[in-house]
């Protein structure tokens, strides 16, 4: 295993509560997956896990050397975490061609949210 790509990113939980209170549907629609959305709204505080997510798709981003350019969109970066594993975030459409393109395979990930913010790594690997 070699790595390919490293990102980190920060976010505030209360500028995310902020954002979410203001933009509603809008901008949560455009940013985070259905299974996502539907993951944060079932927790009693959804904010922290959606900044969670949210840091995790642009520390995959800064991984992938993107940013969101190259036609890289923002539901192209999906955490999954199933119950009693660690969060993985998967790759589809452009953000998945330019992984394979890098000669990665897959995005390793952590999340942690405390206090007012949540921090997530990513790492993209190539077998």
């Amino acid at each position: 295993m070699r790595i390919t790509g490293l990102g980190v990113d920060l976010v505030s939980i209360p500028r995310m509560r902020t954002t979410i209170d203001r933009w509603q549907d809008r901008f949560v629609d455009r940013v985070f997956t259905d299974d996502e959305i539907a993951y944060c709204r079932a927790r009693r505080d959804p904010a922290p896990h959606f900044a969670a997510r949210f840091a995790a798709k642009e520390a995959g981003f800064k991984a992938l050397g993107t940013g969101l350019q190259l036609g890289v969109r923002w539901r192209e970066l999906e955490v999954r975490r199933e119950r009693e594993e660690a969060p993985t975030l998967v790759l589809s459409g452009r953000a998945r061609e330019i992984v394979l393109a890098r000669g990665g395979s897959r995005m390793l990930l952590s999340l942690t949210h405390e206090g007012e913010y949540a921090l997530a790594q990513a790492i993209l690997v190539g077998d």
